[in-house]
């Protein structure tokens, strides 16, 4: 008869164990985690858990800047309708005339490409040439020398397939239309108005911002993306091909990669949950009114809804962790959720409530801003260190992403606090 008793496992086997199982400790417990409830008025609830620098000690509170990855898209859309509002921007222009050079699908040169068909992910581009690495003194336009910037399959306005690449050509349409440097003139549209202390890139944040910044973390604990320990990025932005970093360089729209528009904000969940209080107040917040309820209207309606095989319904970037029916329903960068469609896995908080905003992924980050406009009530989170998170079981976003909907903080400890 065999021997059942345990026996001691072999040091290799041992060690293996313990990797093992901190594998999938790191997958599936967040380094930070923060959750703000909010209504139009005010924050209702604040629970954080965990560190903002691990190595340091710090915990993560909700007033520390985090690269808040493509919810910066629905920020970038604010400020895009500023401009409309003001007359320097048109949705539905070719925006080539602001560019000073022609943006065309090469195989579709007839079709003009407008900023509406650049916010809602409709433009025919895509990410497989690459979007962020165009250097300080490089040109957006060169991507477009790579026949895969293009998607050759598809007419722009017929197809929606999410690409970052998108929001370089707002930002440069921006910066075209004012002759301001991106960064700066979202501090002017946005930031100072409703006095939030955010920034795009670390050029606009003072000292005291960034030495409370959210450290992204890699899937081994150690310190990444915003470790800005030692002091100021030496470069806020990518550097020149000669590795210098003068910002004199810059050129209006030139690069409107230059600051991430994309994903590059720096801002905290509360000062997040302000954006959505606006967003519920139709463009009033605190008594300061930025946007006009038609244009908040127009920015939160779908511009595409899922029909068919009319678009890629989850993201293909790869530090994307979406899957299919992440997407049914996008407006002006800004998601609509619940689709109540075939194929559509798109609620997180698995309640059937249309709910708009948007999701953010990158460096580990999993982060959503999410506004129900009939109750009046919305929700900010994040979640950092989670670049191997598993996938959600009632849709198509990630299981932390439905924890944190739904109200769970996941981490070793943490706390809850109710603001005055």
């Amino acid at each position: 008869m065999r021997d059942l008793r345990r026996r001691p496992l072999p040091l290799a086997c041992s060690l293996l164990a313990l990797l093992l199982a901190s594998t999938v400790a790191h997958a599936t417990t967040p380094v930070a985690s923060v959750r703000i409830t909010f209504d139009r008025d005010h924050v209702t609830d604040v629970r954080t858990a965990g560190h903002a620098d691990l190595q340091a000690g710090r915990t993560v509170t909700a007033d520390d800047p985090v690269r808040i990855a493509s919810i910066s898209k629905l920020v970038v859309a604010l400020g895009v309708m500023r401009l409309v509002e003001a007359g320097a921007l048109d949705l539905d222009a070719d925006v080539s005339a602001l560019l000073g050079w022609k943006l065309r699908h090469p195989d579709h040169p007839e079709v003009p490409i407008t900023l509406r068909l650049l916010l809602s992910h409709r433009a025919g581009l895509t990410d497989d040439a690459g979007y962020w690495q165009v250097p300080l003194d490089g040109a957006l336009a060169d991507l477009l020398a790579d026949p895969r910037a293009w998607d050759s399959a598809h007419a722009p306005g017929r197809y929606f397939r999410y690409a970052n690449l998108n929001f370089p050509f707002v930002a440069s349409a921006m910066e075209r239309a004012t002759g301001e440097r991106f960064d700066r003139l979202m501090q002017r549209l946005l930031f100072e108005p409703l006095g939030l202390s955010a920034c795009f890139g670390w050029s606009t944040c003072d000292d005291a911002q960034r030495s409370r910044a959210v450290i992204l973390y890699d899937a081994g604990r150690e310190s990444g993306t915003d470790d800005t320990r030692s002091g100021r990025p030496a470069c806020p932005v990518r550097a020149a091909s000669d590795g210098s970093c003068d910002l004199a360089q810059w050129q209006p729209g030139r690069n409107g990669a230059l600051f991430s528009p994309q994903g590059g904000l720096r801002i905290s969940a509360r000062d997040l949950a302000t954006i959505g209080r606006l967003l519920l107040g139709e463009g009033e917040v605190d008594g300061v009114r930025l946007l006009s309820p038609a244009s908040v209207a127009t920015l939160l309606a779908p511009a595409w809804v899922r029909a068919g095989d009319n678009g890629v319904t989850a993201e293909e970037d790869a530090s994307g962790q979406s899957r299919e029916g992440f997407f049914c329903r996008y407006g002006l960068a800004a998601q609509t959720l619940a689709t109540p469609l075939e194929g559509c896995r798109d609620d997180p908080f698995g309640d059937g409530r249309e709910r708009v905003g948007h999701a953010g992924s990158a460096y580990g980050l999993l982060s959503g801003l999410w506004v129900d406009r009939v109750a009046g009530s919305g929700v900010v989170y994040f979640a950092t260190g989670m670049q191997d998170a598993p996938p959600g079981t009632r849709s198509a976003f990630t299981t932390i992403e439905e924890q944190l909907a739904a109200g769970d903080v996941p981490a070793a400890t943490a706390t809850a606090t109710a603001d005055p």
